[in-house]
């Protein structure tokens, strides 16, 4: 099998796999309790709490451990329930719609916008939207300045009349990435996109800005979200985290990487009529792992039930977004291009890719798109 759905989901590590085996048994005891097998478990989640603020430039009190990044963007965004939300069309559902049902017309107001997407790898320069929340004045009166901070003090510390949140899932160990020199706020992490288990992630909440649990009924996070640790999670985390920084996976990426993704780009236009790239490949432009690709009178449903077919696993867009049938709504908001949206087929590779991978996929797909050219009602354009 070759496998290029890595922004959905990136394998488990070996190491990930071999470490929560190991922490099912060493670190079973609930990481609350006040026991010595409660305390061997909350040690292991600390020191993944600090390897993550390592890695991002962040303070090990400022990380929250959650379920994932819907979770986490689902608390960002609900923290400002009520208040002016500025986000963009090319986010992510968890961050579209809950922004949807809970924004309202009050300042502070919060800027959410990720640094890579999901479905393009472009890159967005978070420069403006920093400069543009640092200049609306604080609100003389408002509730999320007297609710209690995420650290435990009495009072937000950090009034201003902006914020920034950032969805950083993608970009987390394929390109640098520092909270304190994008000057952001919030940021959304998840595990599995790193080669750690399904079902953990994290939020970065900077020190003194406001938040509300959306979680509560413990001490927890330090009260900022109930619920029993998921240790063993934490731990698989952890050594997706380690391998991570050790390796420095984002100077991988931006060589090795790269340069498959490229190759495989440089091909589609060369060896498939009909081809057009959704991904801008200037390095700095786009994240080196993704590829979005459309193909003229082919149906991306269509290219990927192929494809699958013949042993490659590829995605037609975001995968928490499989089964509805509109076009992607990143693709419609960035080319307004039905035929592309339907069209698109996004390969996303990682650290395991190989160029034989590349030389699978040119075996097959150009006579899959050749097959549904042949038999679309959509004319081919000449060019």
């Amino acid at each position: 099998m070759v496998y290029l759905d890595f922004a959905a989901t990136a394998p488990m590590l070996p190491e990930v796999l071999d470490a929560m085996h190991e922490a099912e048994g060493r670190f079973f005891a609930n990481a609350s309790a006040l026991h010595t097998p409660g305390h061997l478990a909350l040690n292991e989640i600390e020191h993944a709490r600090e390897v993550l603020a390592e890695l991002i430039g962040a303070k090990p009190t400022e990380i929250i451990f959650t379920s994932g990044a819907s979770e986490s963007n689902n608390t960002v965004i609900r923290t400002f329930s009520g208040c002016q939300i500025d986000t963009s069309p090319l986010e992510h559902h968890s961050i579209i719609e809950t922004a949807a049902k809970v924004a309202g017309d009050k300042l502070p107001k919060l800027y959410s916008y990720m640094l890579a997407n999901n479905e393009t790898g472009d890159i967005l320069d978070l420069g403006e939207i920093v400069a543009a929340a640092q200049k609306i004045p604080a609100p003389e009166k408002s509730e999320l300045f007297e609710s209690v901070s995420n650290w435990g003090k009495p009072l937000v510390t950090d009034r201003r009349g902006g914020y920034v949140h950032s969805d950083l899932t993608q970009a987390l160990g394929k390109i640098p990435v520092n909270v304190h020199e994008l000057g952001i706020d919030y940021a959304t992490f998840s595990a599995h996109k790193i080669g750690g288990p399904i079902g953990v992630g994290a939020l970065y909440v900077k020190e003194g800005v406001p938040f509300t649990p959306l979680i509560v009924g413990g001490n927890q996070e330090g009260k900022r979200r109930g619920g029993t640790y998921n240790t063993v999670g934490i731990v698989g985390f952890l050594a997706a985290l380690l391998k991570l920084r050790d390796e420095k996976s984002w100077e991988l990426y931006d060589t090795r990487v790269r340069e498959l993704r490229d190759r495989l780009a440089e091909r589609i236009l060369k060896e498939i009529p009909g081809s057009s790239l959704n991904t801008d490949l200037t390095p700095g432009k786009s994240l080196p792992n993704i590829l979005n690709a459309s193909f003229q009178a082919a149906e991306g449903e269509s290219i990927q039930l192929y494809l699958d077919a013949e042993g490659v696993v590829v995605s037609t867009g975001s995968a928490c977004a499989a089964g509805d049938i509109k076009p992607s709504h990143v693709l419609m908001a960035k080319t307004g291009d039905a035929e592309v949206a339907h069209s698109s087929i996004r390969f996303s590779f990682g650290l395991d890719s190989t160029a034989s991978d590349i030389e699978k996929v040119m075996e097959v797909l150009p006579g899959i798109i050749e097959r549904l050219q042949k038999i679309s009602t959509i004319k081919m354009e000449e060019k």
